[in-house]
């Protein structure tokens, strides 16, 4: 006869865990193990509340560990809460809407001027010359993607029946969900028929070197990138940069460990290094990672405009291929 006590007999408060003063990666790992191992004991509590009073900081890996201990607090049952929620935190947690997920106690105790804060988790984020540049660049962009508007549309609904435009849910900056825009390179169902298609990449992501569900155009337009124009829409709106990391899909951020949310802490780019360097050579996860990181290490104004003009020759590069 098992004596254990189950959690309907318990009667004591809940654990009150304290987080630390930041949770960027190698706090947020740490943190993550230490309350993954009480979550997953035997006798694991009804519920946990986690104390951010002390907590001043978080970005994408901080938000990427609380996402795998909600995950896995539901998994188990147990009520996760959050008490003492500073207005830095909060506005983070605002921006990402996981405010409207988690359970936060004392929601009066975040001031109302947490919505005008913006983390720098790093420093691209809050550059205004590099916002103007690409302000500038997407009005550019815009101006010539009018231009070829009308002979890719009709060249589209020739090839293939179906919408004009290509809507997909990516995850940006801290994991905020947008919707990116391209011209449309696939047959219409091709979302659904993912699953048949063979994945010649290893990790998080998604490739397919001869994949069948594009179109006959589809290869033209993605060979010359011109399916990425209507992103600079998404530039112009500020969920995406001129040159940034590889915007991921939310099935790939849920494969995520606390490390990978890194890449979520600059804005998701049209080009970056995975143009400039990977292109159609990443054959990996962990090479998609290490260019994002280091490109995030190596950012300047300067080597921005490095990228983008380093990506027109590769674009122009016969022996090129879109991501």
């Amino acid at each position: 006869m098992d004596n254990r006590p189950t959690k309907a007999d318990l009667h004591l408060p809940p654990p009150l865990i304290q987080t630390p003063e930041r949770l960027t990666v190698i706090e947020a790992v740490d943190f993550k193990e230490k309350v993954s191992e009480i979550l997953s004991q035997p006798s694991s509590p009804s519920s946990v509340v986690l104390d951010f009073g002390l907590t001043e900081f978080i970005d994408s890996s901080g938000i990427g560990a609380l996402v795998n201990l909600f995950k896995l607090s539901q998994q188990k049952e147990v009520i996760f809460s959050l008490v003492n929620v500073r207005p830095e935190v909060k506005a983070v947690l605002s921006m990402t809407q996981l405010d409207q997920v988690f359970n936060i106690i004392d929601l009066e105790n975040s001031s109302s001027a947490s919505a005008n804060l913006i983390p720098e988790t790093h420093p691209s984020v809050k550059s205004l010359t590099k916002r103007v540049i690409d302000i500038v660049g997407a009005l550019v962009g815009l101006g010539i993607t009018a231009i070829v508007f009308i002979p890719i549309a009709l060249a589209i609904k020739i090839d293939s029946p179906g919408p004009i435009f290509f809507k997909q849910e990516r995850c940006g900056w801290l994991g905020r969900r947008f919707k990116i825009i391209k011209f449309r390179s696939m047959c219409t169902n091709a979302e659904s028929l993912k699953s048949d298609i063979p994945n010649e990449v290893s990790g998080a992501f998604f490739k397919n070197k001869n994949d069948p569900r594009i179109t006959k155009l589809g290869k033209f337009i993605r060979k010359t990138s011109l399916d990425e124009l209507p992103q600079f829409w998404n530039v112009l709106k500020g969920e995406m940069s001129l040159v940034g990391t590889r915007p991921p899909t939310p099935d790939e951020v849920e494969k995520y460990g606390v490390p990978e949310w890194q890449r979520l802490n600059v804005k998701p780019g049209m080009t970056g290094q995975w143009q400039v360097f990977g292109r159609s050579e990443v054959r990996s996860f962990e090479d998609v990672i290490q260019l994002d990181l280091d490109y995030q290490k190596k950012w300047s104004l300067k080597y921005d405009i490095e990228l983008i003009i380093r990506t027109i020759f590769v674009i122009f590069n016969k022996n090129s291929g879109a991501v």
